[in-house]
């Protein structure tokens, strides 16, 4: 019998995923994947694979780790192996730019966004928001990477020449349309083999670092220029989340070959959904789980489970 091969660089975002599994009883092995080697004429072992690749990979040292990841799975896809968020869902994890143009294509609007490369350029970009608020943010990104508010140009320029600009790792940063919500809040909508589990409410009123995860919630909350951090973001799922988003989304991850994701979506005052980020390397709180009694990992563990039986008995 095969295993579960979880593929990663964040042993801290894994450990829940594995106590899930060994409740279960379920074979697993990691592969931690910011350094290694493949020997491309071999044949992978058996079992099904799930890819936890992040974006913020480098934040942790693991520069090339995504790249690393990119050469593993194309290896497991060419042997026909199962894989879960495989070669292309890394390909939208790694890019926002991408993830705009997929979700586009099924007819989800995202906000106005402009992709620079070089200050200048960037400082030309934003002259595409004069007169209006707008964020920057890195295109490679995860935990809120490079997200800062600006009400000016002037402001952005002070930033963008300063010693603070946080240089994106593939060098491109997005300007993007800031979204006024009646409250400060964003959905995320969790979705396991395609399906949608359930959505979050975030409170973003301390800025934009919103990963769910525990590890996410200790040291640099992400504060935006100008605002001031005074709490931790708080985490509230919604168990009467009824939305048409949820079919977009759906046919969304199947014609981009993505099986576990978390996707975030912001209304303006006007009730209009805008969807910003959709997150491969998804995580869940376990405090908010607790109180709705609704827990990703677990429903996770049983996904990846019942697809090692299918292949197994294949």
């Amino acid at each position: 019998m095969g295993k579960i091969h979880i593929i990663h660089e964040n042993n801290e975002w894994t450990n829940h995923l594995i106590k899930r599994l060994e409740e279960l009883d379920l074979p697993y092995e990691e592969w931690h994947l910011s350094k290694g080697a493949i020997d491309l004429s071999l044949a992978p072992p058996q079992g099904v694979f799930y890819n936890r690749m992040s974006a913020s990979s480098h934040t942790r040292g693991h520069r090339y780790a995504p790249e690393f990841t990119g050469a593993v799975l194309a290896w497991l896809e060419r042997n026909g192996r199962t894989v879960f968020n495989g070669s292309r869902a890394l390909q939208l994890e790694l890019s926002k730019v991408n993830q705009y143009m997929a979700l586009n294509l099924e007819g989800i609007e995202t906000p106005k966004t402009i992709a620079a490369v070089g200050k200048e350029q960037l400082m030309e970009a934003a002259k595409g928001f004069a007169g209006q608020k707008f964020i920057t943010k890195h295109n490679r990104a995860g935990k809120g990477l490079g997200v800062q508010l600006f009400a000016s140009i002037e402001g952005l320029k002070s930033y963008v020449f300063s010693d603070q600009f946080d240089e994106p790792v593939d060098g491109i940063t997005l300007i993007q349309q800031y979204i006024e919500a009646p409250e400060p809040v964003i959905t995320r909508c969790e979705f396991i083999g395609g399906k949608f589990l359930y959505a979050v409410n975030v409170n973003t009123t301390d800025g934009f670092q919103l990963c769910p995860a525990d590890a996410c919630q200790i040291g640099d909350l992400f504060c935006p220029v100008g605002e001031e951090q005074e709490k931790k973001p708080k985490f509230e799922i919604d168990t009467n989340f009824n939305d048409p988003i949820i079919k977009k989304y759906e046919q969304f991850l199947q014609n981009n070959k993505i099986d576990v994701a978390g996707i975030e979506f912001i209304r303006n005052k006007q009730g209009q959904i805008f969807t910003y980020d959709v997150n491969t390397n998804t995580n869940y709180n376990p405090e908010a789980e607790a109180k709705a009694k609704q827990f990703g990992m677990l429903e996770l563990a049983k996904f990846l489970g019942s697809q090692l039986e299918v292949v197994t008995k294949n």
